[in-house]
């Protein structure tokens, strides 16, 4: 996948320039130095939870790794449109499937953090799909009448034509990346 292989070449340069090797890399993931290899060198898909953690420890903005046509999201992914109402726990969801294969417009990615002392968020709906995974913390997603706590690495996928909110479920700021397709 072209996508992948130029994020993995991004995240070689930052961790060049940045002075740490791949052992000490690998070491702070807690995965073995052929997997974080695999990643850099061959354009392996690599774990969103991966990318997140190198972007913070590389002080830059997630969002900068997955621009440009690595941002398009236009493979495969696991959950299909129309399906309506799925919620799971991953080890590491994967880029590759974060993307949706349809005819509809994906938007581009993005990162929404929620503050402890917000006001929980009015219901709203849209047209489409959408997808939440949980990068830190944990979000009380109110869906239609039903409330469901989402910790990270859980991750939902629904339709949004009901009504949804997000709210903050921990004493510190949570984040969830979101993807909707029109």
């Amino acid at each position: 996948m072209d996508e992948i292989r130029e994020i993995a070449l991004r995240i070689r340069e930052l961790r060049e320039v940045c002075g740490y090797s791949v052992d000490e890399i690998a070491k702070e993931l807690g995965i073995d130095r052929a997997v974080y290899v695999g990643y850099e060198e061959n354009g392996n898909d690599i774990p969103i939870s991966v990318i997140y953690h190198l972007a913070k420890k590389f002080n830059v903005d997630f969002s900068e790794l997955l621009t440009g046509t690595s941002a398009k999201l236009n493979t495969y992914q696991v959950v299909r449109a129309g399906e309506g109402l799925i919620a799971d726990r991953y080890p590491g969801y994967f880029f590759q499937d974060l993307a949706f294969r349809f005819s509809k417009k994906i938007m581009q990615p993005f990162i929404v953090t929620l503050d402890p002392s917000d006001k929980p968020a009015d219901l709203v709906t849209h047209n489409g799909e959408e997808f939440n995974l949980v990068l830190e913390g944990t979000i009380i997603l109110t869906f239609g009448n039903q409330t469901i706590e989402l910790n990270a690495g859980d991750s939902i996928y629904f339709n949004p034509t009901y009504p949804h909110g997000q709210k903050c479920g921990s004493s510190t700021p949570a984040k969830f990346l979101t993807m909707i397709c029109e």
